[in-house]
């Protein structure tokens, strides 16, 4: 095939920031593309890779990012100028797991940034079969890089929420309204949920008002008694049960974690998105007192990606103003401030 000249921003062995880097793609197998990137998000996950010291699948040095869209400019004939997004987790399809419809955990799935070069980059290569189309007429509304949160920030929380049965006219509690939070809150509302958004944020917390969230409770400086009582008294206020909370803990902290398992009641499902390194030290018996149950999820299998566009391109669920992109030269800058929870918007990364 043609060279194709790629830049990728590399994190190296010593971690302080990401170095240029230049390689040549040489070939491409008969199951893979070259995709040439709009844009890459910027997620926890990779703040995770990059500064607390959480090991990629792939040993140093790596090419971060696993929240990518693009174009595609070599492979099947067919595939030539098609715009898609990169689901995070691209499993086999031919396995146990896989079988059983659970792709997204596939323990021969390859993820973007972490076993293989991932999207903070001009271009990457990767396998076709699970890509996702971008519709002409969504380009109308959208950028193709604003696309990108589809593949993490927005798939994840709609696989979540699928996964915890939530049903119209439930209580939903999203615990961390950032960059992904904001999505599960606005998913939750779209499936018909009573929804409060809690956060130490009053710009988070007013975002989300903003969009019709229909409680919101800033917890800073809140004690666990007074902050439960509190969601008692918003719960009686939008006459939702005081049974069968969904709750959805999206801050990735220890306290966000802690909180969401003190707000279990009856027959409650949290669902656990963040990810943070800090061990918590929980009641089990709850549970079983409860008869409730706590859920994980790692991405979103590819075959959910489809339903996410067409909220999208109904407008049942709009994306931009919660979008902010930088030029990927900028790289490190926007991981320090990241990290400094200086924004408030997804951050994507493009190509300049």
């Amino acid at each position: 095939m043609k060279n194709i000249k790629m830049q990728s921003w590399q994190m190296t062995e010593q971690k302080a920031d990401f170095k240029l880097s230049e390689s040549t793609i040489i070939d491409i197998k008969d199951d893979e593309v070259v995709v040439k990137i709009a844009g890459c998000g910027v997620c926890h996950t990779d703040l995770s890779f990059w500064h607390f010291g959480v090991k990629t699948k792939q040993a140093l040095p790596l090419t971060l990012g696993h929240e990518i869209s693009g174009t595609i400019v070599a492979g099947p004939d067919g595939l030539i100028n098609k715009n898609v997004i990169i689901p995070a987790v691209l499993p086999c399809g031919d396995c146990e797991i896989c079988y059983k419809g659970r792709g997204n955990i596939c323990q021969k799935q390859l993820m973007p940034g972490n076993d293989f070069d991932g999207g903070f980059a001009s271009h990457i290569k990767v396998p076709y079969k699970y890509l996702c189309y971008v519709p002409d007429d969504l380009l109308q509304k959208y950028s193709l890089s604003e696309l990108s949160v589809v593949a993490d920030a927005i798939s994840t929380p709609y696989q979540v929420i699928q996964k915890s049965e939530l049903q119209e006219g439930d209580f939903a509690i999203i615990i961390g309204v950032g960059g992904v939070g904001i999505y599960s809150a606005l998913l939750a509302k779209i499936a018909g949920a009573k929804v409060l958004a809690i956060d130490i944020d009053n710009e988070k917390l007013n975002i989300a008002k903003n969009n019709n969230i229909d409680a919101v409770l800033n917890i800073k400086n809140m004690g666990g008694r007074d902050v439960k009582k509190k969601v008692r008294e918003i719960a009686k206020e939008l006459g939702v049960s005081k049974y069968g909370w969904k709750i959805f803990e999206m801050s990735g902290t220890k306290a966000g974690q802690e909180l969401g398992y003190s707000l279990i009641t009856f027959t409650s499902t949290l669902s656990i998105v963040g990810f943070t390194m800090n061990k918590n030290l929980v009641r089990l018996s709850n549970l079983m007192a409860f008869d409730a149950k706590v859920i994980g999820t790692w991405g979103c299998k590819p075959e959910l990606y489809n339903d996410v566009i067409e909220l999208i391109a109904t407008d049942k669920l709009k994306i931009k103003q919660f979008v902010q992109t930088f030029p990927l030269s900028k790289i490190n800058d926007v991981f320090k401030n990241t990290l400094a929870n200086k924004y408030t918007k997804r951050s994507v990364m493009v190509p300049d």
